[in-house]
């Protein structure tokens, strides 16, 4: 074929020349990138000369999508046959809805800056998979016999052995009743280590403890204070059908968002310069672009405006239209006349208000609300109690999508209770609904997680009230997914070998399928599913590529550019082999054109029903986790980390790991507009320190000027990141500072006295109090006049001084590590792998190594979603991926 192909001539028997003869000019191909220039990260916003609070957001902290079923039909294609078979016939289109993975910036890649590593990772991978088959092969030769016995009569096994392997952490694929396993084992774990003899004695003595630190947890927010054993599945055994979800169902419904409250009558929307009266419904659609405009990325969007526009008027005609103040109809028919200006002021008003309140007021509100919630946080699934993730309906307002959306700007329609189908149990109270209305459905389906399910009317995507992140049956979906992601190991040599072979093939199908699995296994793109453009923001994935979402430059470099998950842009250029060029370039050959399919015979459902003869369950998905998770396990096996490291430099060890997983996989994220502040901020608090630490060495020359001599004029010397402007303005600040933190426990201190009756503290006090700022002011104007620091402190000493010292130079050197840290994952999105990518128990068993609390690596959140890795793994540092 080769041969053929450089020639320039048809293809032999087998190969379709539907698009023309295959050529292979190594001219011929395409010059540059399609589409616009690469995205350019936005300058931060102008503040004040020297900002202190890093107010910056953890990834841990990002939320995780919500997640859909979707059934479809299987698309059975000849894939396998020659093409002169097929007789050009393509496909069926399909619609492919794959569970909801995190929403974040994960699908824009960073280059390929270490494929080096990866390729010594991926011989690793090899050598790897074939020692585990091959251990694999040997255990079951050695013990044939004994695994007859375990599938008919478990009497003759001792009882030792199962428990050994539930004490590992996984479910025992093995019933004391003698029922036979099932054919995947692709939920046990592949490396069944031995734990310590005191994890499976703490794992029976623990459970009451750490119960009742659950139960008194669980308490706070508003569940039943019940005394209830906790449930922990990963000690259970592997349940015989695993599609069975639950037995008992039984919830209170969901959260409904409160009736629009009108505008007050002096609060109006204006056209061309004159105030409008307007129907309840019309007026609260006015509201949800009013209440926004500070939101100008959106409100500024030509097609936000459009689309809100588009359905204003819808509703205006609904209800009859707009008037003047004497009835005259106005007929609403340019945006550009449209004022809300009026409307956004009467919201903001009542927002800075409602900050302003005190904040006993809150806290009473804040109860109150708490109190209604309740009964909706939790349900009892199999009679124990689980956490619900979030129980409210989506409140009505304007859809702003990600990215491009082409529905931005649509108008969200309030949900009622007939749009939404309740699923509990049979035998349990069904909730009621709001008085005077009804329930869509009500439906007892064990095999769904979901309690309750409703239609949005913007994209028709089905919304679902989930149990929460750290619910049993999260958790153990989590636990299977890795445990997929581990079954792979065992076969990656092969199937890394079987699609290279492939990309030689004379069956066209089979040659697209096998650079289509390069480009998943190499470049984590997603799989991709067909979309319907007028109605979906237009996201591909590798299935998908249209013609112009790849340019290819000779000799071996193709550049991807294209809208992935959540039209966050996907651009890369990558070096591919040289086999794989030669199949996109003959992919995209005359006639084809924009708009046509780079895969034209391949569909992300042919792909994942051929992964499968490999391994039961594998997709397409899996080896973005795999590749994560085998990768950071590498190099953190690779770690060397010294005990005499500060657990902030441990950190860093963990998250440079961290980082080139992401970079690997692609995660990668716009940088944020806030980033230069938010390292300006971490700068001045450095400085702020080096100056702290400079006043304390001037403090140490007026308690004992011979110590100039002593340590030498350099030791006393101000740092040169330090100048006199920055110093000014810095001095300013921390009199300012100093001033509010008066202010502040002034008014919390007559807060508190009112609410125990007591007389309220008069302003005179706050006034002598004050005078602690300006004698502050006063010290450091008469500093920088005569240049000498005067000695503070009780018994102020040299000793003192330079512990006081010491321990600056510590804090700076964390603080730097941060910075650092930040400003290397200001394009990665280091939450995307730790959550959803990077098995957990890695960071469990490395946190146990670098003895790091695991409190570092993972928010109380995280810790309550990923107990099933923390208890199952313990202080097992033997554990492997």
């Amino acid at each position: 074929m080769d041969k053929a192909t450089s020639k320039a001539r048809p293809g032999p028997t087998g190969i379709s020349i539907r698009n023309g003869p295959v050529k292979d000019d190594p001219m011929d191909v395409d010059s540059a990138p399609n589409g616009t220039a690469k995205r350019k990260s936005r300058s931060s916003t102008g503040g004040q000369a020297v900002n202190y609070k890093d107010d910056s957001d953890s990834d841990d902290g990002v939320p995780l999508a919500k997640r859909q079923k979707s059934k479809h039909k299987e698309v059975l294609d000849s894939d396998d046959e020659p093409m002169s078979k097929i007789n050009g016939r393509l496909p069926p289109s399909i619609k492919e809805t794959a569970l909801g993975e995190l929403s974040d910036d994960d699908d824009e890649p960073l280059g390929t800056k270490i494929a080096q590593k990866k390729a010594s990772i991926e011989k690793a991978a090899a050598k790897t998979a074939k020692a585990l088959r091959a251990s694999e092969a040997k255990e079951k030769k050695a013990t044939p016999k004994k695994r007859v016995k375990d599938e008919s009569d478990d009497d003759d096994e001792p009882l030792a052995k199962p428990k050994k392997r539930q004490s590992n952490g996984a479910s025992s694929a093995k019933k004391s009743n003698g029922v036979k396993k099932e054919e995947s084992d692709s939920d046990e774990p592949l490396v069944k280590t031995k734990k310590p003899a005191t994890t499976a004695a703490k794992s029976k003595a623990a459970p009451a403890k750490k119960a009742a630190k659950f139960e008194k947890e669980s308490s706070k927010d508003g569940a039943d204070e019940e005394d209830e054993e906790e449930f922990r599945w990963w000690d259970q055994p592997k349940k015989e059908d695993d599609s069975i979800k639950w037995t008992t169902l039984e919830h209170n419904g969901v959260i409904f968002p409160p009736p629009y409250e009108p505008l007050p009558k002096d609060v109006k929307l204006y056209y061309d310069g004159r105030p409008v009266e307007l129907h309840v419904e019309a007026e609260e659609v006015a509201t949800f672009f009013g209440s926004m405009l500070h939101s100008t990325q959106n409100v500024e969007n030509p097609v936000f405006q459009k689309n809100f526009f588009k359905d204003f008027q819808d509703v205006l005609k609904k209800t009859g239209g707009a008037k003047d103040r004497d009835g005259n109809k106005v007929d609403i028919k340019e945006f550009k006349k449209l004022d809300f200006t009026n409307i956004f002021e009467h919201y903001k008003a009542l927002s800075d208000a409602k900050k302003a309140r005190p904040a006993a007021e809150k806290k009473a509100e804040k109860a109150e609300r708490d109190k209604i919630e309740a009964p909706y946080l939790y349900c009892k699934w199999d009679g124990r109690k689980e956490k619900v993730g979030n129980p409210r309906v989506e409140p009505p307002g304007l859809f702003r999508g990600r990215g491009e959306h082409p529905k931005t700007g649509t108008v969200k329609k309030r949900v009622m209770p007939e749009q939404i189908t309740i699923n509990i149990g049979k035998e349990a109270k069904v909730p009621e609904p709001p008085a005077g209305h009804k329930w869509r459905a009500i439906q007892h389906d064990n095999k769904a997680t979901w309690l309750a399910m409703w239609q949005e009317n913007v994209n028709g995507n089905y919304k679902y009230i989930m149990l929460a992140a750290n619910s049993a049956v999260k958790g153990q979906a989590d636990y299977k997914k890795f445990e997929k992601a581990r079954e792979l190991k065992k076969h990656i040599d092969r199937i890394r070998k079987d699609y290279t072979r492939e990309l030689k093939s004379d069956v066209m199908a089979d040659r697209q399928r096998a650079t289509a699995m390069y480009l998943i296994d190499r470049f984590a793109l997603r799989a991709g599913n067909e979309k319907d453009t007028d109605n979906e923001a237009e996201t591909v994935g590798c299935c998908s590529l249209k013609f112009e979402h790849i340019t290819l430059q000779h000799p071996d470099t193709v550049i991807f550019d294209f809208l992935g998950k959540d039209s966050i842009r996907f651009y890369n250029e990558v070096k591919v082999d040289h086999q794989v060029f030669k199949n996109l370039k003959m992919f995209k050959k005359s006639p084809k054109e924009a708009g046509d399919d780079i895969f034209d015979r391949l569909t992300t459902t042919q792909l994942n029903k051929h992964l499968s003869s490999y391994m039961p369950g594998l997709t397409a998905k899996v080896f973005r986790t795999y590749n994560a998770s085998f990768t950071m396990s590498t190099l953190l096996q690779k770690l060397k980390v010294d005990q005499n490291l500060s657990v902030a430099e441990k950190i860093k060890l963990y998250n440079d790991c961290n980082r080139e997983v992401a970079i690997l996989c692609n995660h990668k994220r716009t940088v944020g507009a806030a980033h230069e502040a938010q390292m300006e901020k971490l700068g001045d608090r450095i400085k702020g320190l080096k100056y702290q630490k400079w006043r304390l060495k001037m403090m140490i020359l007026d308690v004992d000027p011979k110590q100039k001599k002593k340590k030498g004029a350099e030791f006393f010397e101000l740092d040169p990141d330090l100048d006199e402007a920055w110093i000014l303005e810095h001095q300013k600040f921390l009199v300012e500072e100093l001033k509010a933190k008066i202010h502040k426990k002034f008014e919390k201190d007559n807060e508190k006295r009112a609410a125990e009756g007591l007389k309220i503290t008069p302003d005179i006090e706050l006034r002598e109090r004050l005078k602690d700022a300006s004698e502050l002011e006063a010290k450091f104007k008469k500093e920088n006049k005569t240049k000498k620091v005067e000695a503070q402190g009780k018994g102020p000493t040299v000793e003192k001084f330079m512990g006081q010292i010491e321990k600056i130079n510590e804090r700076i050197r964390t603080l730097e590590l941060q910075s650092a840290d930040r400003e290397g994952n200001k394009e990665v999105a280091l939450g995307t792998s730790k959550i959803n990518y990077i098995d957990p128990r890695l960071t469990v068993v490395f946190a146990a190594k670098a003895n790091v609390p695991i409190e570092k690596f993972f928010s109380k959140t995280l810790r309550d979603k990923f107990k099933w890795a923390i208890e199952s793994v313990g202080d097992d540092e033997s554990w492997e991926f």
